[in-house]
């Protein structure tokens, strides 16, 4: 019977066309209107249904105790806008266009000189990465300026879907990498020269994470980056987005980060996500209101 792959297949067109339709329709929308939109998920969401508002809440009294209780609503409020902000804004990925220059002038990167240097070493590029801001404009943002990156991210368990979402993000020419299993695929991104992305700000158990420390809290963070950037040698840049007001997108680039090796494999491995930890959270201190403070960063580690 050939007709349920046939059926499947008639989904995913339907979709990829529905997605790309939203996303030329967002796209005519003046940006002040899309941000409302996002402001008005992020109400819903902070106010009235107020999901998650106490762990917003209870991560900021961590980072910030010495903040009032009215300036840690006022910032977890304003990132959860920035969270709807976001959801709008990845809707509007696939009308993306690489052949029109305006789309590219909608994002500006700082710190370019910092990612051509160490693109030059030839040993692919090791990215240092957050949920600020929105990751998914980071990586349309890169891509617009000839910096394609393979992206290590989450798969949906419905193939149709997975393969109709993944098609029309991946048309600026982002590459994916499955979660699972991906040493092979990220060692091999690397060998080619390409520049791999590690998002390290979220929270992780052992066999993945090591504990480490965030805003002086002990916490659990993946060790992927520092397996993968020793075993490569691979430069690693932090790299990092926010929003402006007027909708653009800037992308930052910071300075390599030196690999230091310890007296064993272990040690390096720990000492180097503390280092990266680290620097996750000199940036979050930059711009807090746009840092992802729903996610329970801070869990037992054992």
């Amino acid at each position: 019977m050939i007709r349920p792959p046939k059926r499947k297949l008639t989904m995913k067109k339907l979709l990829v066309w529905l997605i790309r339709a939203i996303a030329r329709i967002l796209r005519i929308l003046p940006v002040r209107l899309r941000f409302l939109c996002g402001d008005l998920i992020g109400w819903i969401w902070f106010d009235l249904v107020k999901h998650r508002r106490t762990i917003v809440l209870d991560n900021l009294l961590k980072a910030y105790p010495e903040w009032s209780d009215e300036q840690r609503i006022r910032v977890g409020r304003k990132s959860v806008d920035h969270l709807g902000r976001g959801f709008i804004e990845l809707l509007t990925i696939p009308a993306l266009d690489r052949n029109n220059p305006e789309h590219k002038k909608e994002f500006r990167i700082e710190g370019r000189e910092y990612f051509d240097a160490a693109e030059r070493k030839g040993l692919g590029v090791c990215l240092l990465g957050l949920h600020l801001g929105n990751g998914d404009m980071n990586i349309a943002g890169l891509a617009l300026h000839g910096i394609p990156v393979a992206l290590i991210s989450k798969l949906f368990n419905i193939k149709w879907l997975n393969d109709a979402w993944f098609e029309v993000r991946s048309n600026l020419g982002t590459e994916f990498i499955a979660p699972k299993n991906s040493a092979y695929h990220i060692l091999k991104s690397l060998k080619q020269g390409k520049a791999v992305a590690f998002a390290q700000d979220q929270f992780k158990r052992p066999p993945v994470g090591v504990k480490t420390h965030f805003f002086g809290h002990e916490t659990g963070t993946s060790m992927g980056l520092a397996v993968m950037a020793h075993r490569s040698k691979s430069p690693i840049i932090p790299v990092y987005t926010y929003r402006e007001e007027d909708g653009t997108t800037v992308i930052c680039f910071e300075p390599e980060i030196p690999f230091e090796e310890k007296a064993s494999k272990d040690e390096t491995i720990a000492h180097m996500t503390q280092v990266f930890t680290d620097k996750i959270e000199a940036i979050v201190r930059l711009m807090p209101e746009q840092w992802m403070w729903v996610h329970k960063r801070w869990k037992s580690f054992s």
